[in-house]
């Protein structure tokens, strides 16, 4: 699967536009979608679902999250986005963003059944080579892969 379609969800509005030109950097043609909170993002999600007609929008192949956000954090967002319905009719795969090197967080993360990485900030063009590489050539049941 060519990625198209990633989003970026990060409280920290310098490190979205960094990692925005990251992601141009790596390929120019993939679209990008931005959201400064997680709340946010959740609503955009259930929109579509509400909407499942528009066709316009691009539901994307990658999402980025940040863990420590204000209002709703990387891990209260899976909770809410494990329960959407598209998601048995389409794979998105999600890495964790952090600058947190806690090992309590990492585990956290690898025990969450959506996460599919961790990668510690800052992001680069071979961390995002790494995840995009493992998202197009993805292989059933591979394990959780640690990024740094």
């Amino acid at each position: 699967m060519m990625i198209k379609n990633v989003m970026l969800i990060d409280d920290n509005k310098i490190d979205l536009f960094v990692n925005q030109r990251i992601i141009e950097k790596y390929n120019p043609n993939i679209k990008t979608r931005v959201f400064n909170n997680a709340i946010s993002a959740i609503s955009f999600f259930k929109l579509l679902e509400l909407n499942s007609k528009i066709k316009s929008v691009a539901i994307p192949d990658v999402i980025l999250l940040d863990i420590n956000m204000p209002e709703m954090n990387g891990f209260n967002f899976f909770k809410e986005f494990k329960l959407l319905n598209f998601l048995n009719t389409r794979a998105i795969e999600v890495y964790m963003v952090s600058s947190s090197m806690c090992s309590v967080d990492i585990n956290k993360a690898r025990n969450e059944p959506y996460c599919a990485g961790y990668i510690t900030k800052p992001l680069t063009v071979s961390k995002l080579k790494n995840v995009l590489n493992k998202s197009e050539n993805i292989e059933q049941n591979e394990p959780f892969k640690k990024i740094i």
